[in-house]
């Protein structure tokens, strides 16, 4: 009886720290994407539009991108759904060209309907070559347009990078909820 105590108090005591530990680092990407979020809304207001009005959105507060001819960035973020936080999601970037550096940024992908939203969730989104991102400048939001129902800002935070390549991002999503 005694070591079924023991047995069970060590099992649980395991569950406990493996969950604590994961929301720890989901708990730092959901700061840092709340504290983005307001940096890129302090830098252009026009932000505060696609962030009240779309669907949804997602906030990579810290992407590391490094390129010498070939090229590759992550991330994570956390995904917000009528700003509401519904989930968290990783970036993988991978492209080839003319490229040299490093840097990180800040990205984040609004969604203009419930239906671009849903796709983004259901799990292996991508975005192709053709997919830009607007850089975040006082005034840029201002004339910015959805395309196919997804508009992507970025901002640089630090480090420089030359590039003119092709490549895509892949992202996975991954509900808070379960």
């Amino acid at each position: 009886m005694k070591s079924l105590k023991f047995y069970t108090s060590i099992l649980m005591l395991l569950v406990t720290v493996t969950v604590f530990s994961q929301n720890e680092k989901d708990q730092k990407i959901i700061s840092d994407a709340e504290k983005a979020k307001s940096k890129l809304i302090n830098t252009d207001e026009g932000l505060n539009n696609f962030f009240s009005n779309s669907s949804g959105y997602v906030i990579f507060p810290n992407v590391g991108e490094g390129a010498l001819i070939i090229g590759g960035a992550s991330g994570n973020g956390a995904v917000y759904e009528n700003g509401t936080l519904v989930g968290m999601a990783s970036l993988k970037k991978v492209d080839v060209g003319l490229q040299a550096g490093g840097q990180e940024i800040t990205e984040v992908i609004f969604f203009e309907t419930e239906d671009a939203l849903n796709e983004f969730k259901q799990g292996e989104y991508k975005f192709t070559a053709e997919a830009s991102a607007i850089a975040v400048e006082k005034g840029a939001a201002k004339n910015a347009n959805y395309s196919d129902g997804v508009i992507v800002f970025t901002k640089p935070k630090k480090g420089l990078m030359a590039d003119l390549s092709i490549g895509g991002q892949k992202f996975n999503y991954k509900s808070i909820h379960k």
